[in-house]
């Protein structure tokens, strides 16, 4: 409604995962070249976890965009609440695989026939498992036994499971030690700090084709950063909301009154919402990369190393 006011040619701010409006911070950009990595030299599992709306979505989609399509056949799993068989059958229909049988027993013969099919042609399959913390233990054990699908060299399934930090704890448990041992990578990425919440702002009202800075003022990103929280998600609807408000006004600029009244639409001004002190006062979350079988600890030199190699900001 707003776009041709503001000289735009598409949104800027839609909630939906367009990989085109992707910002890369150092710890997004990171995370992007992990993933690159695993998929790229068939490494297998990696977990992805992050607080909700914070990009992984978005991440992953780009990954996927960026591969060659004729050397990727993918399948992305959205609804984690399935029982092994339904996980099972999502899999095969989510790679258009047709004629499923009926016994466990065949789908897996004719999921690893697909695979090894791929992995001859020298195509990447991948799994996306997204809301992955929501997954049962009995799908879990599901997703390791896909592990055992590879060759002498390689994973023939490269599984990226995605989902907020309780995904993370639930790979602590004990009874999935074996699942975790094959983990190949844990990556993670945080909320955006308050200088990276404007350099979000204006990368995506560049991206939505303006020759200008976007027209919120000083006190208005204050006010984003405030309630937000440094969560794209929020910073997204935030803005869509503030901007309608500014053009039923036909007000070019939006101030902080327009900002304010769309966070308390969105019910973000509350005593309950994490306020931007708090974000500015806890620790800084430090983008890691974990070995399987190791322990969580900064690895971002290696990340960097990556990124470069695999050119993952172009």
């Amino acid at each position: 409604m707003y776009t041709d006011f503001f000289e735009l040619k598409k949104p800027p701010f839609n909630l939906t995962p367009d990989p085109s409006f992707l910002f890369l911070p150092p710890k997004h950009r990171e995370a992007l070249a992990g993933l690159s990595y695993i998929i790229q030299e068939r490494k297998g599992f990696v977990i992805l976890s992050g607080e909700a709306g914070t990009g992984k979505t978005t991440l992953i989609n780009a990954v996927l965009s960026r591969l060659p399509a004729e050397r990727l056949e993918s399948s992305m799993l959205l609804n984690p609440t399935l029982t092994p068989a339904e996980f099972l059958e999502s899999v095969l229909l989510d790679f258009d695989l047709p004629d499923i049988p009926e016994g466990k027993p065949q789908r897996l013969w004719k999921l690893g026939n697909f695979l090894s099919r791929m992995h001859q042609q020298g195509k990447l399959a991948v799994l996306v498992v997204d809301e992955a913390h929501k997954l049962s233990l009995e799908v879990l054990e599901e997703v390791r036994l896909l592990a055992n699908f590879e060759s002498a060299e390689h994973k023939l399934l490269q599984v990226l499971l995605v989902g907020q930090p309780e995904l993370d704890d639930m790979l602590n448990r004990e009874d999935l030690w074996q699942l975790k041992q094959r983990i190949a990578m844990r990556l993670y990425i945080d909320r955006l700090t308050p200088p990276e919440i404007e350099q979000y702002v204006d990368f995506r009202w560049t991206k939505a084709g303006s020759a200008q800075k976007a027209p919120f003022t000083a006190d208005a990103l204050a006010g984003i950063v405030q309630w937000s929280s440094g969560i794209p998600r929020l910073i997204n609807a935030i803005c869509d909301t503030a901007l309608l408000m500014a053009y039923s006004e036909e007000s070019a600029l939006v101030g902080i009154d327009y900002v304010r009244a769309a966070a308390q639409n969105l019910a973000l001004t509350g005593s309950m919402h994490r306020t931007a002190a708090a974000v500015l006062d806890s620790p800084k979350v430090v983008p890691m990369a974990v070995p399987a079988n190791g322990t969580p600890k900064p690895n971002t030199s290696f990340l960097a190393h990556v990124a470069d190699k695999y050119d993952v900001s172009s």
